[in-house]
């Protein structure tokens, strides 16, 4: 596990020999690392996909990196699964609504079970789940806080808006 201090906070960030498994503000980070302990899961020490990851960090909150270039080891459903890679899918500074999710997803009616899933990405950031908003705009549901999400949200429309 390596701690990276943000702008948001300090973020612990987890790998596996298959890549980034955890990347959650700290406070947040526990139960995923004792859920993982309890299915004998192996986590690296201080990998240098951690390093990598940081470096990653560093560069998006500058705003000079808006695609990541990571391994990801995810560990969930395979509902979970398809939820999140839909997410990763999701242009930097562009927003979707929890019903074009579920609708990408061929399953339009299925809206809340999308919102449990991306509730659950253990890999926030990266797997971007704040790109996810109110099918009436508004922001709903972030594990990390609100504020978090809006400070990500605001940091790409910057960026894009500079372009």
């Amino acid at each position: 596990m390596t701690r990276y201090p943000s702008p948001l906070g300090t973020y612990n960030l987890v790998s596996s020999q298959g890549g980034l498994v955890c990347l959650k503000p700290e406070d947040q980070a526990p139960g995923c690392l004792t859920r993982w302990d309890c299915e004998d899961i192996e986590l690296r020490e201080n990998g240098g996909q951690n390093h990598k990851l940081a470096s990653q960090l560093n560069a998006y909150f500058a705003g000079s990196l808006c695609q990541f270039n990571i391994s990801l080891d995810l560990r969930g459903t395979p509902f979970q699964r398809q939820v999140w890679k839909l997410l990763c899918g999701i242009p930097y500074g562009e927003i979707r609504s929890y019903r074009q999710i579920a609708e990408a997803l061929g399953r339009p009616n299925a809206t809340r079970a999308v919102g449990r899933a991306i509730g659950s990405n253990p890999i926030s950031i990266v797997v971007p789940c704040h790109r996810v908003i109110g099918s009436k705009g508004e922001l709903r549901g972030y594990a990390g806080g609100l504020h978090r999400k809006k400070a990500l949200l605001d940091l790409e429309a910057h960026k894009v808006s500079k372009a």
